[in-house]
């Protein structure tokens, strides 16, 4: 990789998108972190090796792919696994040392998952139309927290509304990192950042030796594969393919994101890091469809900077863990809210369209759209998930429904 045809592909929009996406997709799901920690009895230091362990795996991931692939390959930490992990973890049933076990069994399964290729077979069934209702439905309800932030924040909301209606009139390409720059100045102005407390230094990671029992087998390890795999990486491979970065070699197109390799490649991470508390890595939704937007770059080819950037802000985050942490959690919730739904704005409003487009799919889609973004939890599973049953269950009574065509008498 030449870095000067990095520093050629990189651009000021790519570089906010990068900073946008480490801000929203770490401050709004640090804390869930914190308590599964906790939850197992963590020590301080040991909470300071977790966020050095999931710093270091999600930034290597991101990082080492994208440059290699030139293509935009987001990971993350399991958001819905850290809740499944402090739910279980708050019985006090379950040690550090047989959590530990779990992570190692969970990131043995998604490794399974990803070199056998099963997972991206069956998202390879899934209709255009219905991953992009999925992706829609998935970014919307996200998006929604920043418009309702308006009811705590009203004055920072607004002005940022109106920094990125004129900031996208005026320089479109621009318009999130005008916006962020705005919305900073205005809680600088207005002494709106909370007090962090930011301690320098180098987080040391901290080995716990694994312990492998049955209880904690099933009571973690396999729910915590099954929601990382239904409510992370089912939505993650729908942002790559709405995005237009999935594998185009059968339709004659170029290579995309080679996603069973991402996914076995998160395995691996994880398997390796887990002892150190990297509980499940896997492809990122919400911070992948910033970094894979047209507000990244608007050309889709270069779009790989802002993934490069992301990646490398969580190493930082991994290597300098209490810091770093400290920093980004002093932004008010109602801004990094905000931000967040102005920058997925373009992506939704692609998704919708690719959605609704063909009639024949238009119904199936919109259930999925739907339920996505109803939010629903069933089983423990999240929406994402039921979202894609209930399109596929619409388009099954369709077709089955549909009356067979009789041909002419000849």
């Amino acid at each position: 990789m030449d870095p000067m045809n990095f520093l050629k592909d990189l651009s000021p929009s790519a570089l906010s998108a990068g900073f946008v996406a480490v801000l929203v997709g770490f401050t709004s799901s640090v804390a869930i972190v914190f308590q599964a920690a906790l939850a197992f009895g963590a020590t301080p230091a040991m909470v300071a090796s977790w966020m050095w362990a999931l710093g270091l795996g999600m930034g290597l991931c991101t990082l080492v792919p994208s440059l290699w692939l030139k293509k935009p390959v987001m990971v993350a930490w399991s958001t819905p696994g850290a809740a499944v992990l402090a739910s279980a973890g708050a019985a006090g049933s379950f040690s550090m040392h047989e959590a530990v076990g779990a992570f190692m069994v969970c990131a043995a399964l998604i490794t399974l998952a990803g070199w056998s290729g099963w997972f991206e077979r069956v998202m390879n069934r899934i209709p255009l139309a219905l991953a992009s209702a999925l992706l829609a439905g998935v970014l919307a309800r996200f998006a929604l927290q920043g418009f309702s932030a308006a009811q705590t924040a009203t004055p920072l909301v607004l002005t940022m509304l109106a920094s990125y209606l004129l900031a996208h009139r005026l320089w479109p390409r621009y318009a999130v990192p005008l916006t962020l720059l705005v919305a900073i100045l205005f809680v600088a102005a207005n002494a709106g950042f909370t007090g962090a407390n930011i301690t320098w230094g180098l987080a040391m990671p901290v080995w716990v030796r694994p312990q492998f029992t049955l209880a904690a087998v099933v009571s973690l390890a396999l729910p915590l594969f099954i929601v990382t795999m239904a409510s992370q990486n089912l939505p993650g491979v729908a942002v790559i393919v709405a995005t237009g970065y999935g594998d185009r070699r059968n339709q004659g197109g170029d290579a995309g994101i080679p996603v069973s390799g991402v996914i076995t490649l998160t395995g691996l991470a994880t398997l390796v890091l887990a002892p150190f508390g990297a509980f499940a890595l896997n492809l990122s939704a919400i911070t992948a469809a910033i970094c894979m937007g047209h507000q990244a770059h608007a050309d889709p080819a270069r779009r790989y900077t802002a993934a490069v950037v992301c990646g490398a802000f969580y190493v930082v985050i991994g290597l300098l863990g209490a810091a770093i942490t400290g920093v980004l959690t002093a932004f008010p919730k109602e801004l990094v809210a905000a931000i967040a739904g102005l920058a997925l704005l373009g992506t939704i409003g692609s998704a919708l369209t690719r959605a609704l487009h063909d009639e024949g799919h238009r119904e199936a889609a919109l259930m999925t759209f739907l339920v996505t973004l109803s939010g629903v939890v069933l089983a423990g599973v999240g929406s994402a998930f039921w979202g894609v049953v209930a399109g596929a269950l619409a388009l099954l009574v369709q077709r089955v429904a549909q009356p067979k065509t009789v041909p002419p008498p000849t």
